[in-house]
């Protein structure tokens, strides 16, 4: 169920890429968002297209590792699982909650 106050992260730019974890320039658009969440890839549809979620594993604000960002920050992160390499610039990416 989607929360109005979860996190969400727009695609800036792809700096680093592999199959399995990329690291990019990112916009918070809503929520805080911080390391070890996982997130799913919206669809232009509004639902979560992908499974398989993904990790915030870091994330760089000037050259510093921080905890979180929050709305309207810029930040470098580094995200990992098995969808990491089929991220684009401009795909909008929500917090998840993983089940047991």
């Amino acid at each position: 169920m989607a929360d109005s106050t979860a996190g969400k992260l727009q695609i800036y730019e792809i700096e680093e890429r592999t199959a399995t974890a990329v690291t990019c320039i990112v916009r918070c658009v809503a929520g805080v968002v911080r390391t070890g969440q996982h997130f799913s890839i919206d669809s232009d549809t509004g639902s979560n297209v992908i499974a398989a979620p993904l990790i915030l594993d870091w994330i760089n604000r000037y050259e510093r590792l921080v905890d979180f960002i929050d709305p309207p920050h810029s930040a470098k992160v580094h995200m990992s699982g098995e969808v990491a390499g089929t991220l684009e610039r401009g795909a909008t990416l929500t917090a998840v909650t993983v089940g047991e």
